[in-house]
């Protein structure tokens, strides 16, 4: 299929928007961290995100579509980068963390639920399922702090 409908180019942008607002909460949370492997951590999963929104910016342009350029935030993206901000005024780098994974959490459903859609074409598929799967890798080694050391 050589044609993105409306909504899958909108579902794309949204998850664009949001792989954009990660990179920027993962970037503040090595900002606010002490720790160097939970920083080290924070920047790879910033860095990690930054390489996400290029590929998807790179493949909504390969099919004609429009890209957001940011703009507000989406509810969801808003309500979770809220609760790290909160983590932070706590100055709990564990907290900080556990936040962070209930974001990739959160981020593989999303990817998933995009993934199911049938009219969705196979190169686009194939990205997102690779981002997913990293995403999956990096939850499926760390669950605590104690598991960066």
């Amino acid at each position: 299929m050589n044609t993105y409908t409306d909504n899958i180019g909108n579902k794309l942008n949204a998850l664009l928007e949001k792989t954009y607002d990660a990179e920027k909460g993962f970037t503040k949370a090595a900002e606010n961290v002490t720790e160097t492997p939970l920083k080290n951590y924070f920047k790879r999963k910033s860095q990690e995100r930054l390489t996400f929104g290029h590929e998807l910016k790179q493949e909504l342009a390969a099919y004609g579509q429009d890209i957001n350029k940011g703009g507000s935030i989406t509810g969801q993206a808003h309500r979770t980068w809220m609760d790290i901000k909160s983590a932070f005024a706590t100055n709990n780098e564990g907290a900080m963390l556990e936040e962070a994974i209930r974001g990739e959490k959160a981020s593989v459903e999303e990817y998933q639920n995009i993934i199911n859609e049938t009219d969705l074409p196979l190169s686009t598929k194939t990205i997102l399922e690779s981002q997913k799967h990293t995403i999956e890798s990096g939850l499926a080694k760390i669950k605590t702090s104690a598991d960066i050391k």
